[in-house]
């Protein structure tokens, strides 16, 4: 699959996401009234809106243009990374401050490529193809936050 393809159909599933997030969230409107729980359910959303917001960043400058992403990917990440820092600085259960610390770490890794291309080299990759697998891991990190709610809040709820 070449970089287009892939930053178009990962965009797009990037955006199902939020979307479906939404549904999730409403179904209990008791999570949207608790200021710790809004917070948390909003990192969840931040997980996939930032991931999805690069892709079509990333389809927009392409590779002709490596300025376009590069810039919106350092700005997007460090976003991320501030959102993810506050949300790590509130969460008392291990795994979820371990999944926040893995996402902060993905999100300064996504703005040194896109600050530093060359770090791509190494690894025999063009820097925006490290970029994408960066972005899937955001997003399967999102996908535990989410995986977390949903257990967490059924065992709640069946006490």
């Amino acid at each position: 699959m070449d970089v287009t393809t892939f930053y178009a159909v990962f965009s797009a599933t990037c955006f199902t996401l939020v979307g479906l997030w939404w549904g999730v969230t409403l179904r209990d409107t008791a999570w949207v009234a608790d200021p710790v729980r809004r917070r948390a359910i909003g990192g969840v959303y931040l997980a996939f809106l930032l991931p999805a917001l690069m892709g079509l960043f990333a389809q927009v400058g392409g590779v002709e243009q490596p300025l376009v992403w590069r810039l919106s990917f350092i700005v997007i990440a460090l976003a991320g990374l501030a959102s993810t820092l506050r949300l790590l600085s509130t969460d008392a259960v291990p795994a979820v401050r371990a999944v926040r610390a893995g996402t902060a770490a993905a999100y300064v890794l996504v703005a040194l490529v896109g600050s530093f291309p060359g770090l791509a080299e190494p690894v025999g990759l063009r820097p925006i193809q490290v970029e994408a697998l960066l972005l899937v891991l955001l997003v399967a990190l999102g996908h535990a936050l989410v995986w977390h709610h949903l257990v967490h809040e059924t065992v709640t709820d069946a006490r």
